[in-house]
């Protein structure tokens, strides 16, 4: 299977649903992906993934600059939200197509209870609980220039290095995520 044409993917904030949920974590509704992220966002449920190669490299994204949020900061592989009913696996596998197109696989939890808030300097909230995983690239990256402006591949250690030297340079998730992960602590 070669990664997806991007011309043939669904954009993926076409009507995308995400689930709402109460302070304790259950499924309270939905509500369309381009309503929620406000300076007054609910709680609701989302994904991170850190993609790795054969090599042990960890793959490092600089958000697109037309991103709502966090505009051309660089981040873990990439982020999404389950829709409802939607398996976190089959969620993780939708949005690497999606968004970096390509397939991933070994899809394995790393941070399972991970929840973060965090505001943006436009003033937009980021309010999620926010399952981490880990994840292997099983095809050639093909990233959709509005989710992504430029990647790299990176050690593990020197991943870890920079996040403690720069934070402001990456995603708040990842700058919380990053220390509790043993990807990273090698």
């Amino acid at each position: 299977m070669s990664p997806a044409d991007p011309s043939t993917v669904p954009s993926p904030a076409a009507s995308e649903l995400v689930v709402l949920l109460d302070e304790d974590g259950r499924p309270t509704g939905t509500a369309d992906k381009s309503t929620v992220h406000t300076a007054d966002t609910p709680l609701h449920l989302a994904f991170s993934c850190h993609v790795v190669d054969d090599e042990g490299r960890v793959l490092l994204t600089r958000r697109a600059l037309g991103k709502l949020t966090w505009p051309g900061v660089w981040t873990n592989a990439f982020c999404g939200h389950p829709g409802p009913d939607e398996d976190p696996a089959e969620a993780i596998v939708r949005r690497a197509e999606q968004e970096l197109g390509t397939r991933v696989v070994d899809v394995t939890p790393a941070l399972p209870d991970f929840r973060y808030r965090a505001v943006d300097d436009s003033g937009v909230v980021e309010n999620e609980i926010c399952p981490v995983y880990t994840a292997r690239i099983a095809a050639p990256l093909d990233p959709r220039p509005d989710e992504v402006c430029a990647h790299h591949w990176a050690r593990p250690e020197d991943v870890r290095a920079a996040v403690d030297a720069t934070p402001f340079a990456f995603s708040p998730w990842m700058v919380e995520q990053v220390p509790q992960m043993e990807l990273y602590s090698r």
